[in-house]
């Protein structure tokens, strides 16, 4: 529910901010797994209830190739105004 993980009172602000479907950060290395985008979002940026307000923006940065990616990992960054 709005990306609040209820019993420990963090919120995951990547589901509170980006709705958008298919937002993985890791595909397997078989199958064509990235060129499918068949993946998992296994790389998360969690805030405690007072810090996640102020998350403003959060994106997957996922490689417009599979030749520049860094690793089988994409970078999430999280931008704050405080």
């Amino acid at each position: 529910a709005n990306g609040v993980i209820d019993t420990l009172g963090y919120v995951d602000v990547f589901r509170k901010l980006n709705i958008k479907p298919d937002q993985y950060t890791w595909w397997s290395n078989r199958g064509q797994a990235w060129a499918n985008n068949v993946g998992w979002r296994i790389d998360y940026h969690v805030a405690n209830s007072a810090l996640a307000p102020h998350c403003k923006e959060i994106v997957v940065g996922r490689a417009d190739s599979y030749a520049q990616r860094w690793s089988d990992h994409a970078p999430v960054t999280a931008k704050f105004n405080l």
